[in-house]
């Protein structure tokens, strides 16, 4: 009873914060349209650029131009989360103000990678296969809070992921319940599952049809709703116990 009521009255203060910060923080359901467009214009300019041997630096373009709009994306949230707001400078900052953080990351992930291609697949033999199957599924559930972790909380990029982990480990309820219904609701709308640590916008392809254009605004403000209440969620449940919660909430009655 205790833990329904503390989950009840969290997610009702998620909500209630998070519609209020959404109608004043709106235009962020636009830069997934910018997001869209720079990676369509960086798509070609690299194909054309970059070929043959070049393809190498083309790929680290990429990246460097991913890790990039992810920190712009985080950065904004960080600044919704923090003073409620955020302008036109707050984006053009944006893509510098975590990049070296969130470079970092996804370069831990890719070394991981890469060691467990080279040692580990090989000496298991035909389970390789189905572990390499399981592991984005476990980095889904084990460090879902990886994005909230990064824009707020000030680790090093290793302190930032153990603390992803603890934090899962900690608040796995009370994360993983409002979070389900959002994935089952943007499963609804785009047919496929997000299960992409780092999306900075909600992914429909490139339809141009009036009924994908309807379902893609539909999209993108549920989207921008669910990253904005995750980070509220993350706020209130990495500051505080559920003991804590509920004497607070029982002191002010």
């Amino acid at each position: 009873m205790v833990i329904l009521k503390d989950l009840l009255y969290l997610n009702k203060d998620a909500f209630n914060k998070t519609i209020r910060l959404l109608t004043k923080n709106w235009t962020l359901i636009l830069t997934g349209i910018a997001y869209l467009v720079i990676n369509i214009v960086l798509g070609i300019v690299v194909n054309t650029l970059f070929m043959g041997v070049l393809r190498i630096i083309g790929g680290i373009v990429l990246t460097l131009a991913m890790a990039s709009m992810i920190s712009n994306y985080l950065y904004l949230l960080q600044n919704i989360i923090r003073v409620e707001k955020f302008d036109l400078e707050d984006f053009k900052m944006g893509f510098t103000a975590l990049l070296r953080k969130v470079y970092s990351v996804l370069l831990i992930g890719w070394l991981a990678s890469l060691l467990y291609n080279m040692i580990l697949s090989p000496l298991i033999g035909s389970l390789g296969s189905f572990i390499t199957m399981l592991i984005p599924l476990a980095i889904f559930i084990f460090l879902n809070a990886l994005p909230e972790s990064l824009y707020q909380k000030f680790y090093d990029p290793w302190e930032t992921i153990v603390y992803a982990f603890e934090f899962i480990k900690e608040n796995w309820l009370e994360w993983f319940i409002p979070n389900i219904i959002f994935m089952i609701l943007l499963y609804i709308l785009s047919g496929r599952l997000l299960l992409n640590l780092f999306s900075i916008n909600f992914s429909l392809g490139l339809n141009f049809s009036t009924s994908s254009i309807i379902i893609y605004i539909i999209g993108q403000i549920l989207f921008s709703f669910v990253m904005i209440y995750r980070g509220v969620l993350f706020e209130n449940l990495s500051t505080s116990t559920r003991r804590k919660r509920i004497y607070m909430r029982d002191l002010y009655k």
